[in-house]
């Protein structure tokens, strides 16, 4: 079996608890990591060739990047509020400042940048909110990043699935650079489970099944999808969120359902 899922760990010194590169995940776009800061920890990085999304997935926290300040973001304690985060976009070549005013569990999506847009504020009202899918299909959305608001690669997007529904579903793909019919982006998923002793369940396949793994993630794991279909399960009981970040060679989310499945969007 595939690693695919990466664990958290317990914090190091800056608060990370979990870290995947281009490096660690053998490709070539998305950078991904979680903080959880303590009350007045703070966290400092450039971002150096990468821009970056600083998602407060929970807690208060005071923000300083590129020559701003945002004093007292964040209005969720926990994701399951499924109210729309607060979040920093920071460009590349730019320092951050992160000071966590209550617990914050940060996630820090990273991309390469070209330093094309200033560092600002995604507030809560600037995302957009959809309710997609019906039946067992349906799932709550909040487009942090898409590909219509500016950026030079990242695409940011969080999911909350109830339990007993699918998500990322019917299965589809987008790893091929073959625009319009469909777009090359890495992906990884950061779960979160209600109650946290849960688990959802994603399947990872390709056409040709020489990728064909089914996993149970916990509570606090991040999965990488570096190609295939993704679909996502919440087992009745538990509702599962999961944060997405995107990235490739053109800023373009076109993806390509399965056609063994394709008959559901009908």
């Amino acid at each position: 079996m595939l690693n695919l899922i990466v664990p958290s760990t317990a914090p190091d010194r800056d608060g990370c608890v979990l870290s995947i590169t281009p490096e660690s995940a053998g490709w070539e776009y998305v950078g991904f990591e979680v903080y959880r800061l303590s009350e007045g920890q703070t966290l400092s990085r450039g971002t150096e060739d990468k821009e970056a999304a600083l998602v407060l997935l929970s807690g208060r926290a005071d923000v300083k990047a590129g020559g701003e300040r945002w004093n007292n973001i964040g209005q969720r304690m926990s994701v399951f509020e499924k109210t729309p985060p607060y979040t920093v976009y920071v460009p590349s070549q730019e320092q951050y400042e992160v000071t966590a005013l209550t617990e914050l569990e940060l996630a820090v999506c990273l991309a390469p940048g070209q330093g094309n847009h200033q560092a600002r504020l995604i507030a809560p009202e600037d995302v957009g909110v959809e309710n997609r899918g019906s039946g067992s299909m349906s799932r709550l959305v909040h487009n942090i990043l898409p590909e219509q608001k500016p950026a030079d690669s990242l695409l940011v997007v969080e999911v909350f699935t109830d339990g007993g529904n699918w998500s990322s579903y019917p299965p589809h793909k987008h790893d091929r650079d073959e625009l319009p019919e469909e777009s090359r982006l890495e992906e990884t998923y950061y779960f979160r489970v209600q109650p946290e002793q849960g688990f959802a369940v994603q399947r990872l396949y390709t056409d040709d099944r020489s990728l064909d793994e089914t996993m149970a993630v916990k509570d606090g794991q991040a999965v990488m999808v570096p190609e295939g279909y993704h679909p996502v399960s919440a087992p009745p009981g538990y509702d599962v969120y999961y944060l997405n970040v995107m990235a490739g060679p053109k800023r373009v989310w076109k993806f390509r359902n399965d056609p063994d499945h394709d008959w559901l969007m009908k």
